[in-house]
């Protein structure tokens, strides 16, 4: 079957600029297009969809289509060919005479269809224009119509402001595609970071169990040292007092067997001599000649683990740096947290503050009792307390607890306050230095004491009914460079052993 020109010239166009292929690519969805229209049309999609399926590409770069390259070239071989019917003078013509075919219907638009009137009227009724021989027929009879110019003022109005929701909507799906690529970028700035200090930590951890290790070993070779010298020493003497008795013992043999005479001569001598070596005590074996394996080796991994801790820190708060404000930087052991103006590669994520100067703990806090201390010390303002799980992080914040917020406060001026409606003013005989927060989340109080002398500060007195997060906020340090960190205080380890 032959096909025509004009149907083969369409299979052999791009799905995106809608000419002839040029340079054409082939994607695993077996769709084809021109390599510039495809590179052009994934500029800002790290995906690399289909233009036509959407089916991601998970290549780097798509494969000519040899095949469809060669149709593309004969096909236009044979149009370039002189007196060919479908050359491109021709097929420019038929452009030429469908331009002015579009231009007649063009003239003929605004015309009623089936009467040939002009359209003068819009029926409101059936949402189409209408010529006036419409208007009085059965179909329109009654409608509420208005000429066709109120009707398309009007209706453009709508379309316009239909149009400006889609647009400021568009920006808004523009503006959350930027943030989420600057996300990915933030991912693998972040994971390169926490690879590294895992490796850090784990490299520090595993340096102490190799010096422990080669402590424990020097100290097994030393005993094995001493006591191997210690036997050998004994066997030593072992070997020499029994040559000696065996000489006395041969000495004594000959002259039993001497004749009698000599025998009695000697008799006294050698009676003599073996009184002496019977005289001296039997030797004995060493007490505690062996290794002491059970000191080397009785609860060793508890041993070493127990030594670990003087060289581990714990603390019972540590940050979440992906809550923190983008002008807060938290330390490397999420332990203390201060201001260092706008970080603009910080994504804004749903979990983190946007404008107040705020930070989490990592972990949510629920029933039981729980413990930390804030070391405050050389800052003019901060918030210190506990926040509701679920409560608003963006914008402007109402820090009090109708809004899920328990926190006690200092501000500019040395003036200390609890975050109760209306906030109330604290009377503290000095600055805090440190502060020590106890939670207490069935008895529903949450307790602030100076950690210097605990004399109480403040409570608050509530219903917990959801998980609660520790609250940090730092403030900003005016006409300073470098601020005093908020710092969560290291606790005590401690072993407690069950009988």
């Amino acid at each position: 079957m032959a096909f025509r020109p004009s149907s083969l010239e369409d299979d052999l166009q791009c799905p995106v600029c809608c000419e002839l292929f040029t340079d054409p690519v082939v994607l695993n969805c077996s769709h084809s297009f021109c390599r510039y229209c495809l590179d052009a049309y994934w500029k800002d999609q790290p995906s690399k969809p289909c233009p036509v399926c959407r089916r991601p590409f998970p290549g780097k770069s798509p494969p000519v289509n040899l095949a469809l390259k060669n149709i593309v070239e004969v096909y236009k071989r044979e149009q370039e060919r002189p007196g060919h019917k479908h050359s491109h003078g021709e097929r420019g013509g038929g452009r030429e005479q469908r331009g002015r075919g579009e231009e007649e219907r063009e003239e003929e638009e605004g015309r009623c269809g089936q009467h040939g009137e002009r359209l003068l009227l819009y029926c409101e009724v059936d949402h189409e224009p209408i010529c006036m021989v419409c208007h009085v027929s059965k179909r329109h009879r009654g409608h509420r119509t208005s000429p066709v110019e109120e009707a398309a003022e009007e209706l453009r109005e709508e379309v316009r402001a239909s149009l400006g929701q889609l647009q400021a909507k568009f920006q808004t799906f523009d503006k959350v595609k930027q943030e989420c690529a600057s996300t990915a970028q933030y991912i693998e700035t972040q994971a390169s970071k926490t690879r590294a200090q895992i490796a850090q930590a784990f490299e520090e951890l595993h340096h102490f169990l190799r010096l422990e290790e080669n402590a424990r070993m020097g100290q097994l070779e030393e005993e094995v040292e001493l006591k191997t010298m210690i036997m050998k020493e004994k066997v030593e003497n072992l070997i020499r007092k029994t040559e000696a008795m065996k000489n006395t013992i041969s000495q004594v043999e000959r002259k039993l067997e001497a004749r009698d005479s000599i025998f009695l001569q000697a008799y006294s001598k050698h009676q003599e001599s073996l009184r002496e070596k019977l005289s001296g005590p039997d030797p004995t074996l060493v007490t505690g000649a062996l290794i002491n394996v059970a000191s080397h080796l009785g609860n060793l991994k508890f041993k070493v683990w127990e030594k670990m801790k003087e060289n581990v820190e714990f603390c019972p708060v540590t940050f979440d740096p992906n809550t923190a404000t983008p002008c807060l930087s938290v330390s490397d052991s999420l332990t203390s947290v201060h201001d260092v103006g706008h970080q603009p590669s910080v994504p804004l994520n749903p979990e983190r503050f946007d404008r107040c100067v705020c930070v989490l703990g990592a972990e949510p806090l629920g029933p039981g009792t729980h413990i930390w201390e804030v070391e405050v010390g050389g800052r003019e303002k901060w918030n210190l307390g506990v926040v509701a799980e679920s409560s608003s992080r963006k914008g402007e914040l109402q820090v009090h607890p109708a809004n899920g917020y328990w926190a006690l406060a200092l501000r500019e001026g040395g003036r200390y306050s609890a975050s109760t409606l209306p906030p109330r003013e604290l009377s503290l005989k000095g600055r805090l230095s440190s502060v020590r927060i106890i939670l207490d989340y069935q008895q529903g109080e949450l307790s602030f004491y100076s950690a210097t002398d605990m004399a109480l500060i403040y409570t608050f007195r509530d219903s917990f009914t959801e998980r609660l997060l520790p609250f940090f906020s730092p403030g900003v340090m005016k006409g300073t460079s470098v601020s005093k960190a908020i710092k969560v205080s290291k606790a005590d380890i401690t072993v407690t052993l069950d009988p």
